[in-house]
């Protein structure tokens, strides 16, 4: 945190970040939420967006993640 703001990492930390992770169990955990969250779907698909120019009133932009499931196309979350 700088300036009381949150900071995007960087792709190194990302990167460095996601190969210490266990693929065994983070796939169980993905699979767990997948059949928390998309009953009727066999896959979910999971984006978003950073919303250029859309300051909220304490600085910072808007990021809008989303949640789809790939046989019904419904949107199971969409949130700022």
């Amino acid at each position: 945190m700088v300036d009381g703001r949150f900071e995007v990492p960087s792709e190194y930390v990302i990167r460095d970040t996601l190969v210490r992770v266990d693929p065994v169990k983070l796939d169980q955990s993905l699979q767990r939420w997948n059949e928390s969250q998309g009953h009727k779907d066999s896959a979910l698909a999971l984006d978003g967006k950073t919303m250029r120019n859309s300051l909220d009133k304490t600085g910072y932009q808007a990021h809008i993640p989303g949640v789809i499931g790939h046989e019904t196309h419904n949107s199971y979350t969409q949130k700022k």
